[in-house]
């Protein structure tokens, strides 16, 4: 069966006997700048036509679109998925659509993914980037677009910001370590050039070390995911370094470095919560499937992605100010993996 054809405005102007911006200026409730005689002939033609007008093309004339462009680093990590559920949802609600560009890690897309979407007259973004590299994105590239940064921030984009408070939730999982009796910890995480939240998480370990020495020692591991004789090398060093009573364990940066130490200590033939403890950033639906269950640092990413699409839409409805800093605290979320002494 063939759909019936659906009126255009062109139709409507035609039954009418008006010009198209005539029915545009009807439809945009503008009949003050119209005759009763013409606006009762559109109205009637509209009725009898049945037609709806776009609402993308309704949006344009009033200077807005009602898309949010959300661009994220890596669409494979979970961290990227949750927040992306949160924002797109917080959008909805508020009569908005998110339109995703996904980085895929390449360091240099971050202009060309704000350039695509600015293309498509997107009202402004989220940004969940790398934070780094030739392609970094900077206030100019906007197209004066307002913007809100997640997760990372970046060096002179003076936007509102939305994060684990990263410092706070290190503390939580170093802490818990040393109280469990945990003596030499060693961090891993991905490499920290340019990308604020690896930073600021490596410098709060380093603080909890500091606060707890001479009695517990740290180190830092960079993994690159293509290392895996390098972290094996670092577990076994620290294996080694734990002397009889000096239990060791592992804090990972996010979930993609947890499954690069779950496939290590596979490899070693070790188990979570004996040879090694194990905390790490991220609460991921595998955690509580590797081994005796992993202790994990549960960001709350689904109202990181709601805190950052609200900032924004306030932002769009006139909100004016300086930029906001909202630091949303983690979850200490304990299983088996780092059972105490």
């Amino acid at each position: 069966m063939q759909r019936p054809v659906k009126a255009t405005i062109a139709d409507v102007a035609r039954m009418a006997g008006v010009s198209k911006a005539t029915v545009s200026r009807f439809l945009n409730h503008r009949e003050r700048l119209l005759s009763p005689d013409i606006a009762a002939r559109v109205e009637a033609a509209v009725a009898q036509l049945a037609y709806t007008p776009s609402p993308m093309a309704q949006a344009l004339s009033h200077g807005r679109s009602r898309l949010i462009g959300l661009v994220v680093a890596d669409i494979t990590n979970p961290y990227s998925v949750a927040v992306l559920r949160g924002a797109e949802k917080t959008c909805q609600d508020a009569g908005y659509l998110v339109m995703l560009f996904n980085l895929g890690n390449d360091i240099d897309r971050e202009r060309e993914a704000i350039d695509a979407l600015a293309g498509y007259q997107v009202d402004g973004f989220i940004l969940n980037t790398l934070g780094r590299g030739a392609g970094l994105v900077d206030v100019d590239a906007l197209h004066g677009k307002p913007a809100v940064l997640v997760d990372r921030r970046h060096p002179g984009m003076h936007t509102d910001f939305v994060s684990l408070d990263n410092p706070a939730a290190m503390q939580a999982a170093c802490g818990h370590l040393v109280e469990g009796g945990y003596r030499e910890l060693l961090y891993i995480t991905e490499p920290q050039k340019g990308v604020s939240s690896r930073r600021e998480r490596t410098a709060a370990f380093g603080d909890c070390i500091a606060a707890n020495e001479p009695g517990v020692a740290g180190d830092v591991f960079e993994s690159t995911g293509d290392d895996s004789e390098a972290l094996d090398a670092a577990l076994r060093a620290l294996h080694k370094r734990a002397k009889r009573g000096r239990r060791a364990a592992v804090l990972a940066g996010n979930a993609v470095v947890t499954l690069r130490v779950a496939s290590a200590m596979a490899r070693l033939g070790w188990r979570f919560g004996e040879e090694l403890g194990f905390v790490g950033f991220d609460d991921p639906e595998w955690a509580p499937l590797i081994g005796p269950g992993l202790s994990t640092i549960a960001q709350p990413t689904d109202a990181i992605g709601r805190a950052a699409a609200t900032c924004l839409i306030e932002r769009l409805r006139g909100l004016e100010g300086p930029p906001r800093q909202l630091l949303l605290p983690g979850e200490l979320v304990v299983r088996g993996s780092s059972a105490p002494a």
